[in-house]
């Protein structure tokens, strides 16, 4: 299980039922997305309920899209098909996918004491604990998003979101004491976390670190069903995890995939924009369900690696458009520790496809890179 924060996943459901009746009644689909990385929904995701640039497309045609859905990670999981592969039923295809998760979750769950990370993390050693390749290859992968950010995204920072009380278990809204942060960032710290491709295993610098992978996982996930749908022959298919989604091929009705970004204003928690998505992953993560107020100030639990302490900065919401959704997922939420400014410049540097909402005197302004126009434009047919 995946899921850090049940307050903002129950804010999230709330916040979803009402965005899908807000969907219905809107001409292109939508699908709202997550936080980083505390699902709490502010990637509301889910639905490709909608009817595309299409309205015309007959109901029943519509409906005959298969979906399959259920619990996994701590939230929900949903596969759309554009139509199902031959040879293979829907429970089979749903029970495969089912199998998929459940080995990811047994890998790399954090909820579950005898999944491989569960057990690496009681480790109290510094020899080489031997994994599972999957866990290999997201470890590695985290490892290498925190180099390329700077530390901004660290999968040793659990320490810290439970310090700030925004972890498993949710205590009251306290301000930590400087002693109290710099005794919890003893153990975190990326680069005390070392990975051996053959045989793959993990070891410690430090025995007292601990990996959490909530921030990545649930993406490499979405990569995993994304791919076997592939191999099974699937022209076009909609997976998402949590707010996670990636997209092959086009629906059913001819038209393609479309996911709206949630408004991070409170009053309205409508769509603040709509990328069409073909062929791509799409990651949000933001900071406007799950925080506290103590003294006129806001503390996100967006927690900075380097400090300890929650994000100051004015960024409210980053969405990451990548071909692997499992780097959308990282990039969603290093983005987010860095802010409006270092933010954007390292995701214009790297040629990412990236839409910050940030709060500027009161209102919400959108700041987007080079390549997240060039996608936009390029699916409204502007050169």
């Amino acid at each position: 299980m995946f899921n850090r924060c049940r307050i903002a996943r129950a804010q999230a459901d709330n916040l979803l039922t009402r965005s899908l009746i807000m969907l219905q009644t809107t001409v292109r689909p939508t699908m709202l997305m997550h936080v980083s990385r505390f699902p709490a929904g502010l990637l509301l995701a889910v639905m490709a309920i909608g009817c595309g640039e299409s309205p015309q497309v007959p109901p029943e045609r519509i409906l005959s899209e298969t979906v399959i859905s259920g619990p996994t990670m701590g939230t929900r999981y949903t596969v759309k098909l554009s139509e199902m592969p031959a040879g293979l039923e829907e429970n089979e295809l749903k029970t495969a996918i089912e199998e998929r998760l459940e080995t990811i979750n047994n890998q790399m769950s954090t909820y579950r004491p005898d999944s491989e990370l569960s057990r690496f993390n009681r480790h109290q050693a510094t020899d080489w604990f031997e994994v599972s390749p999957a866990t290999f290859h997201v470890v590695a992968a985290a490892i290498e998003m925190s180099e390329v950010s700077g530390g901004a995204f660290d999968a040793t920072v659990a320490p810290l979101v439970e310090l700030w009380n925004f972890g498993y278990t949710k205590g009251s809204d306290r301000i930590p004491t400087a002693a109290e942060i710099s005794e919890a960032r003893i153990g975190v710290g990326y680069q005390k976390i070392q990975v051996r491709q053959q045989p793959p295993a993990l070891r410690k610098q430090d025995a007292r670190v601990s990996v959490d992978l909530s921030a990545i996982a649930k993406g490499f996930a979405v990569d995993q069903i994304a791919e076997y749908l592939d191999q099974v022959g699937v022209a076009g298919f909609m997976v998402e995890i949590g707010g996670e989604v990636r997209t092959k091929g086009i629906k059913e009705d001819g038209t393609t995939w479309t996911i709206g970004v949630v408004s991070p204003e409170q009053a309205v928690r409508g769509v603040h924009q709509t990328v069409e998505l073909a062929d791509r992953s799409l990651a949000t993560s933001g900071d406007y369900l799950n925080y506290f107020e103590q003294d006129g100030k806001r503390y996100s639990h967006t927690i900075n690696p380097l400090t300890g302490r929650p994000v100051e900065h004015s960024l409210a919401s980053v969405s990451v458009v990548c071909p692997e959704c499992m780097r959308a997922d990282a990039w969603a939420t290093a983005l987010m520790v860095l802010g409006p400014e270092d933010g954007y410049n390292l995701a214009a540097e790297r040629d990412l496809a990236v839409l910050l909402i940030v709060r500027e005197d009161g209102r919400f302004v959108e700041k987007s890179t080079p390549a997240f126009d060039q996608l936009v434009n390029k699916s409204r047919g502007i050169k």
